[in-house]
């Protein structure tokens, strides 16, 4: 067999393993999640640009770092993006695979840097396994934003200190390496802009004799020559780079040291809690990296990294590396544990690079013994099925999350607003605090819509007379009303000949499905209180959001007080319309306000859907929401 094919041969099954993780990672791409994030049509919009013209939203040449939804983003996902957008083209898939594309580089790195801390390939493939299936990286992974490159640069980083940590004194080209990944970690997310320089400084722990001083002065020169452009940017655009932080951290002018201190203290603990890590994730219900209420690490993989800390806290006696490692892992959380938020799990992603770093040494110890072999095949057989349940779940029972991911503002806004403008402009408004425009501009790249027809309002401008305006803003005024939908209202300026033409719902679509977690059992006179109440279309056919003039057809949330025997008591009935069209088996949330009648007594209160100007739902079999309310004397 010659050189090559031995070669080959090698690298086969090594290939073959990577080509079936990136399967598992790009499985249902684009489709889940369902839809593009606003945030993801940030990036993704700003990447087409930079691929097409070299110039980002706001006509700014090859920027350091994005301005973008109030916020300044990170350069290094965006230029990769824009690098495959350059070859492919925009859209969603393409930019969803790049992510997945990343999330198994940081599983194969990891897998590298077990092989390289053990001297065993089979640890560096359980390392590579547990990377892989670990849902922390997978979710960072799903999602169209900078963190998804960052757990990679982390990686790096470990790989290119252990390279160097393994010579007596480093060489500039480790150096440079250490120096470069450095500087990925710092471009790569915003709290790297922190703990690359906490990172930086902990690389002196690796200076054990006189011959590693000055490659380690060389490292922090490379690594300072690679911050100047930060500090430039920064020194140019003042606040722009912490102008976000401000609003998320606990840390005011007024805190004490005291107080600032006792908070980190509370947040660190709380982003290192095991019950979070292993049973309730990132419990944000508005994070699009992870799925809420999911655990992010998995119990084997927990075992194993507690037992491989245990063993590195032996090794790092005499290996600087490891004191560099724990170092490492102690400033991960240091930046999360700055802002109000308890375990966000994006601030934390490089946290899962080094717990899942920590299984190397713990396998490759289980495995050196017949008794400890058993306790590994345990792990590794339950590492599987929860892995293999994680990825069952998320594949064949995804959350309902098309509202978070904007799934259907293409064909429920953009679409109509085409239509409606006859060709012409399309106008884009949002009040302070809203960047709802996005939406439009990506989405009208991905259909080939001449960007020239949207034009994006500025804080006071008014659309012209006729306009169709896309907008962020609830309701408008002087307009005939188009289409609503979670977040946006299509509507054109007075005078128009554009309305909605509404017409009734036929018998199989008056059926919904009503609950209430908090409804009252007694009040007192006039007593007001707002309710939770969630909605479900059980019927065949959307209920439209919008009717015709003066809400004709449209479908709202009524309730009304009734008497012990359920006869009407004339209490005025409180509306509260669907505030997008609520398709068949959706559920949409509301919150009506309750107003008790001023006479004491026994009474009902009723919650049903109406379709306003034709019926009441409750009168074709749908079920409504009742209630029994003692209204108490005297409040």
């Amino acid at each position: 067999m010659t050189r090559h094919a031995e070669r080959v041969r090698r690298l086969a099954p090594a290939a073959g393993l990577c080509v079936l993780a990136f399967a598992l990672y790009a499985a249902g791409v684009p489709h889940n999640p369902p839809g593009f994030h606003i945030d993801e049509s940030s990036v993704a919009y700003n990447a087409h640009l930079i691929a097409q013209s070299g110039r980002d939203e706001y006509g700014e040449e090859w920027p350091l770092h994005f301005r973008a939804l109030g916020d300044y983003k990170s350069p290094t996902y965006i230029y990769l993006l824009a690098a495959v957008f350059r070859v492919t083209g925009p859209s969603v898939a393409g930019a969803r695979y790049l992510s997945a594309a990343l999330g198994v580089l940081a599983a194969l790195a990891l897998g590298l840097l077990g092989t390289r801390l053990t001297g065993c390939r089979r640890a560096g493939l359980l390392t590579f396994l547990t990377a892989l299936l670990s849902p922390w990286l997978f979710g960072l992974s799903r999602v169209v934003v900078e963190v998804a490159a960052y757990p990679l640069a982390v990686a790096l980083f470990l790989l290119s200190t252990r390279r160097a940590s393994g010579r007596e004194a480093w060489g500039v080209l480790d150096s440079a390496y250490v120096a470069a990944s450095l500087a990925l970690v710092t471009y790569t997310y915003s709290t790297g802009r922190l703990f690359g320089p906490l990172l930086a400084l902990g690389l002196a722990l690796l200076v054990t004799t006189r011959a590693r001083v000055r490659p380690l002065l060389m490292t922090w020169t490379l690594y300072g020559l690679a911050l100047i452009p930060l500090y430039v940017y920064h020194r140019r655009h003042q606040g722009a780079l912490t102008r976000r932080f401000s609003y998320m951290t606990y840390i005011t002018p007024e805190s004490g040291y005291a107080e600032v201190a006792c908070e980190f203290v509370k947040h660190f603990l709380g982003n290192l809690n095991p019950w979070r890590m292993l049973v309730t994730g990132d419990v944000n219900e508005h994070q699009i990296a992870s799925v809420p209420g999911t655990g992010l690490i998995l119990f084997a993989t927990f075992a194993l990294a507690l037992f491989g800390a245990w063993l590195a806290l032996k090794a790092a006696r005499a290996d600087a590396w490891w004191r560099l490692f724990f170092y490492g892992l102690i400033a991960s959380v240091i930046p999360a544990s700055l802002t109000n938020d308890y375990f966000h799990a994006p601030r934390l992603a490089a946290l899962p690079v080094f717990l899942i770093a920590l299984c190397a040494p713990a396998s490759t110890r289980l495995a050196g013994g017949r008794r400890t072999r058993v306790a590994l095949y345990a792990l590794v057989a339950l590492l599987v099925a929860q892995g293999a349940y994680f990825q069952w779940r998320f594949h064949a029972r995804p959350p309902e999350r098309w509202q978070l991911f904007d799934a259907r503002f293409p064909r429920k806004v953009l679409a109509p607003a085409l239509e409606a403008s006859r060709g012409g402009r399309i106008y884009l408004y949002d009040p302070p605090g809203n960047s709802g425009y996005i939406q439009p501009l990506w989405y009208g790249v991905l259909g080939g819509v001449d960007p020239a027809r949207f034009v994006r309002l500025g804080p006071g401008e008014a659309p012209p007379p006729g306009a169709v305006v896309i907008s962020t803003e609830d309701k408008c005024d002087n307009c005939s009303l188009l289409a609503r939908h979670v977040g946006y209202t299509l509507y054109a300026v007075q005078p128009t000949d554009l309305k909605v033409t509404g017409a009734r719902l036929p018998p199989e679509a008056l059926r919904a499905h009503i609950t209430s977690p908090d409804l009252p059992l007694s009040l007192g006179p006039g007593a007001r209180r707002i309710l939770k109440v969630t909605v479900r279309n059980l019927g065949g056919v959307s209920w439209p959001a919008v009717g015709e003039k003066g809400r004709q057809y449209a479908v709202s949330l009524r309730h009304r007080w009734l008497t012990a025997d359920g006869s009407p008591f004339a209490v005025e009935e409180w509306r509260e319309y669907v505030y997008y069209d609520v398709e068949p088996g959706d559920s949409i949330g509301l919150t009506p306000h309750v107003t008790a009648p001023e006479t004491p007594g026994d009474y009902i209160l009723e919650c049903d859907m109406t379709q306003e100007g034709v019926t009441w739902f409750g009168a074709h079999g749908s079920k409504p929401l009742r209630a029994r309310v003692k209204v108490l004397p005297g409040g």
